[in-house]
């Protein structure tokens, strides 16, 4: 052993016996030296200071898979229920907007609340330079004033576009899932097609 390591040894048995000498004086002599020997509580103490940075990062992680999750099932939904319209069969059928929202809500299976949390927007356009995929977004909040039921005939050039307010309950240094108002992160599903010369 060097001789520093000594020295610090014996400073720290010193001030170890210091404080068993006053305890002792204080509290009767088995009290003492079990207080002095006791570390039952240091697993405690150690998994408090970290706990909650840990379920802070495992409850984040377990959200934005979740929020991913989401996400690309409202996709699937777009790309299904989209291609009722590209065949015709939506126009064949006569869909109103809301018989469209319901083929719509058909393909998510109860992931989250698509009869009252699913917007849906489909617009028909005369060329692919006129369409617009911009979320309607004003203030932070989700403007569906101008959303509407056009599903063209054949031939449209037709954009379906589904938008959810998804949740958002943990916020991890600042790197916040949310980009709307109210802590909510708008997801969106967008299909760009023109519709099939069906009959």
């Amino acid at each position: 052993m060097s001789r520093q390591q000594t020295q610090s040894e014996a400073v720290a048995m010193n001030s170890r016996n210091k404080v068993a000498r006053h305890l002792m004086a204080l509290l009767p002599r088995r009290a003492a030296r079990r207080f002095l020997r006791a570390q039952s509580g240091t697993a405690a103490i150690e998994f408090g200071l970290v706990a909650v940075p840990f379920l802070a990062l495992t409850f984040a992680i377990m959200e934005t898979a979740l929020v991913f999750f989401s996400g690309q099932t409202l996709e699937a939904a777009a790309a299904a229920s989209a291609r009722l319209i590209m065949t015709g069969q939506a126009q064949s059928a006569g869909y109103t907007a809301q018989q469209f929202k319901q083929a719509v809500c058909n393909q998510i299976f109860g992931l989250f609340d698509c009869a009252n949390g699913v917007t849906v927007d489909v617009k028909s356009y005369a060329n692919f330079a006129s369409v617009s995929t911009t979320p309607p977004v004003t203030n932070g909040q989700l403007n569906t004033q101008n959303m509407s039921y056009s599903p063209g005939g054949p031939g449209s050039i037709v954009v379906v576009t589904l938008y959810y307010q998804w949740p958002i309950y943990v916020n991890l240094l600042g790197d916040n899932l949310q980009n709307l108002n109210g802590n909510n992160r708008l997801l969106v599903a967008t299909n760009v097609f023109r519709n099939e010369p069906y009959q």
